[in-house]
């Protein structure tokens, strides 16, 4: 009660002060400040006019408990693995694979594979196919040579699976499964992996049809195997699907508190909807099921994200009176939403109680301190935030240096950028959306043209979304010339926006467009087309341009 009192005070005074749950002082963000004239971030230019709306407001450093219990496998993680101990030259050999595809048909291609003078092995054969996923053509190639060389892991199967999978190459994909069943080889694995790939293409029923499959390969399904399902299909946001399933399945899966953490997951932390949060909590209790401290960690991450600190702050009192002790991902929790509300010395008090407990903060516990910091323009304290995160051993991460980009000029942003290259933690395509969205919004074409250099100068190749954020900002921007310059560089590069190049058809009076669906225009003004907003072009003449009480049964 002494917990919730006090929140509840929160919103009538600042500061508060949180000694009954936080009994450490902290230094003063003041005596980190002399400290800071030595930091690389204060040479940054700050613009004159701030604008930090490139950063969603949900940042993605939470980390969920039990989620990751129920993942498929971790490619990434199999890859970063076989380069530690590998000392193969991958790149060399991707190479040669590239030149097989002159030839005209496969059998040559394998003839030449034959007489490369490579000798492959299993983790070569891996990293290969990975280097190679975004070309699958290739890829299948290199995976049917390590066949038939005998060189071929499980994991190898799983990732041509995914690769597959990824282009839409379903029926080829199946094959393979196909392949190992003849193989007597365990194919659950691989029948997850499609079952991830058909829901990450929008395709939940397929996704739902494939797991029954399982059956049908009698391989009845284990209660870990359905709470990866569920996983999955809530991952890729068909979480309602997923709770249905449960529900029906329940004679197969007698309904338990995992299955419903799974759920709860999936409200609380991939689509942040509190309402259904709520929902799902009360529909535990009328059936019987019993919170636990995931369920907890669950909804006070979801409160925290849509800053609720009263009932973030209440759960957490809950959660200790009940006997479940938080994790570092609750803590992560409160630290995001007492920095939101300015909250910054307390939160820098929970770090101090998370350490006394013998918890390490993470880069995610900083990170979630410098955001929202950065987000409210508060630049000295999120830079204050850096230095305590540096003095703890803690290296900044590509998430620490997107934060600052949102608030950075041009000169600051170049130079975070040239730090991340030195740190090895980017830039990648992300890091240049989300600069080119932010110049866009500001209204500044000409630092965004100046970034595509330097994104070139990255080596970061620009992909579709890339070019259509681009040519759309210079469109709204007016540039029409330049507009077209680089959507004729988006075409070169085998790259087209439907959209993009509906608004550039030469087909108006000055050849900038043209207007045939009125749909398109709501009281003289364009409405927004695809994922870029539509304009009016200028013209002469009256013609106009398409350019486009958190308990059980406490929410009733």
């Amino acid at each position: 009660m002494r917990l919730l009192s006090l929140a509840r005070r929160l919103y009538n005074s600042r500061p508060v002060t949180f000694k009954h749950i936080i009994g450490y002082q902290h230094p003063t963000l003041v005596a980190a400040q002399p400290q800071l004239r030595r930091h690389f971030f204060v040479a940054f230019r700050q613009p004159s006019v701030r604008h930090c709306s490139t950063i969603p407001p949900k940042p993605p450093f939470f980390s969920s408990s039990n989620s990751t219990s129920y993942e498929i496998i971790s490619f990434d993680k199999c890859v970063d693995t076989l380069r530690e101990k590998s000392y193969i030259d991958v790149r060399e050999f991707v190479g040669i694979v590239r030149k097989a595809s002159d030839f005209g048909s496969g059998d040559e291609a394998m003839l030449f594979l034959d007489e490369c003078g490579v000798k492959p092995n299993k983790d070569l054969v891996f990293l290969v196919i990975w280097e190679l996923r975004e070309q699958w053509k290739l890829a299948y190639l290199l995976f049917k040579w390590g066949e038939k060389c005998k060189c071929l892991s499980e994991n190898t199967w799983c990732l041509m699976i995914w690769i597959l999978g990824n282009h839409g190459k379903f029926s080829t994909a199946w094959s393979l499964i196909r392949d190992l069943i003849q193989m007597s080889t365990n194919i659950q694995e691989a029948v997850l992996i499609m079952i991830d790939r058909y829901a990450a293409a929008n395709n939940a029923g397929k996704a739902i049809q494939t797991f029954q499959t399982l059956e049908k390969f009698s391989m009845s399904p284990d209660q870990r195997t359905f709470l990866t399902f569920l996983n999955i299909l809530c991952k890729h946001g068909f979480i309602e699907e997923a709770e249905e399933f449960m529900l029906i399945n329940k004679k197969l899966f007698p309904l338990e508190i995992d299955g419903f953490n799974v759920i709860l997951n999936g409200w609380c932390n991939i689509v942040v909807d509190i309402f259904e949060a709520k929902r799902i909590w009360r529909e535990m209790s009328k059936c019987c099921i019993e919170t636990n401290g995931t369920s907890y960690a669950h909804m006070i991450s979801c409160f925290s994200k849509v800053r609720n600190l009263f009932d973030s702050l209440r759960l957490y009192d809950e959660m200790q009176k009940r006997g479940w002790i938080p994790g570092l991902e609750v803590y992560n929790s409160l630290i995001y939403v007492l920095t939101c509300e300015n909250c910054v010395k307390e939160a820098l008090k929970i770090i101090d109680k998370v350490k006394h407990m013998g918890l390490r903060p993470d880069s995610s516990t900083y990170n979630l301190m410098i955001h929202p910091l950065c987000e409210s323009s508060k630049l000295d304290e999120a830079r204050s935030i850096l230095a305590l995160m540096e003095e703890d051993n803690i290296s900044p991460t590509i998430e620490t240096y997107h934060a600052f980009l949102a608030s950075a000029s041009l000169e600051g942003t170049v130079e975070i950028l040239n730090t991340m290259r030195k740190a090895g933690v980017g830039p990648n395509r992300e890091t240049f959306l989300l600069i080119l969205d932010r110049f866009m919004k500001l209204k500044e074409p000409e630092n965004a043209l100046k970034i595509w250099v330097e994104m070139k100068q990255y080596e970061v190749v620009p992909k579709s979304a890339h070019y259509s954020l681009l040519v759309g900002g210079l469109l709204e921007c007016r540039l029409f010339s330049k507009a077209r310059e680089m959507y004729a560089e988006m075409q070169s590069n085998e790259i087209d926006d439907p959209g993009l190049r509906k608004l550039l058809q030469p087909t108006g009076p000055r050849g900038q467009g043209d207007v045939k669906n009125p749909e398109l225009t709501k009281k003289g003004r364009l409405v927004k087309h695809g994922g870029h907003k539509a304009i009016a072009l200028p013209f002469i003449g009256s013609s106009t341009s398409e350019m486009t009480s958190m308990g059980h049964g406490s929410y009733q």
